[in-house]
């Protein structure tokens, strides 16, 4: 790869401090950047505010720079960029490729079938907001041609959002922008070339690229990494209250979050030689 055309990044919420799931996360994405001698961003995900942790987004910062994760240029805010997210809407509604939606979730709930992500929103409101109904949300429509891409590690991956999400929200009634819009517009702004991340959102990347095509944005190469599991099977995550890293500890952090991603450490070592080490022997270093 020539140098200076990879661009990744970490985009955390800040609903919490880092736990070992999301530090695994970043040092995955730190990793993929650094092998291949390219440029590493950080992105705050501050759109929803009731799920936000105040001091939550300098604590990240800190432990990133605890553990050696530092990022090249400015961290991005995304509550600073709504007016990006507005004109992107804006043009998907002229273009006819979204509409005002008035149904509940009760509602969808009601007489949607179950996909894999949930209720498939019927079309309801498709053709028109139905008799005495207001806007609420703002969708994307879908067609029935697959989106269809290779994952770097997760292989090939098909779906029929038509079949399998159904029309999708990119304003949410709260008028809140949703992470699927916010995302996609950010990473192009960003010039973000490969995105690494969790493999609980691999079925969130059709619906982006669906939209980096509607809006004639570039996709990036994705690689979707395994996460860690709680005692239960499910993801570690704020909500199942996953402990946060401690900062004091990084050389351990790192070595088992290394680990985890199948680098083994052969001894302790400080973090920024921990990486350097790991930054070598990355699997998928010689990958475009």
């Amino acid at each position: 790869m020539a140098p200076g055309t990879y661009t990744g990044r970490f985009a955390p919420s800040p609903t919490g401090p880092l736990h070992a799931g999301s530090l695994v996360a970043a040092v995955a994405s730190w990793l993929d950047a650094r092998a291949h001698g390219g440029i590493w961003r950080v992105r705050i995900e501050d759109l929803d505010p009731p799920r936000e942790m105040p001091g939550a987004a300098s604590a990240i910062l800190r432990t990133l720079e605890a553990h050696a994760l530092h990022w090249d240029g400015e961290v991005l805010f995304q509550h600073t960029r709504q007016a990006a997210y507005e004109a992107a809407m804006e043009t998907l509604r002229s273009r006819g490729q979204a509409y005002d939606c008035g149904c509940t979730r009760r509602e969808i709930a009601a007489v949607a079938v179950q996909g894999p992500e949930g209720p498939v929103y019927p079309g309801t409101c498709r053709r028109g907001l139905p008799p005495g109904k207001a806007p609420r949300a703002l969708r994307v429509r879908t067609h029935d041609t697959p989106i269809v891409f290779t994952d770097r590690l997760q292989g090939p991956v098909r779906q029929c959002l038509e079949t399998q999400t159904g029309d999708f929200v990119i304003r949410r009634a709260d008028g809140l922008t949703a992470y699927q819009l916010a995302v996609v517009v950010d990473d192009a702004h960003q010039g973000i070339t490969h995105v690494v991340r969790g493999v609980d959102l691999l079925p969130s990347t059709p619906r982006q690229i669906h939209l980096q095509r509607l809006l004639g944005l570039a996709t990036p190469a994705y690689l979707h990494h395994p996460v860690i599991l709680d005692a239960g099977g499910r993801k570690l995550s704020k909500q199942t209250h996953a402990p946060p890293v401690d900062d004091a500890r990084p050389g351990e952090n790192l070595a088992a979050a290394l680990t985890f991603l199948g680098l083994p450490p052969p001894e302790p070592a400080p973090p920024a030689q921990l990486l350097a080490w790991a930054a070598a022997r990355w699997p998928h270093r010689n990958e475009p």
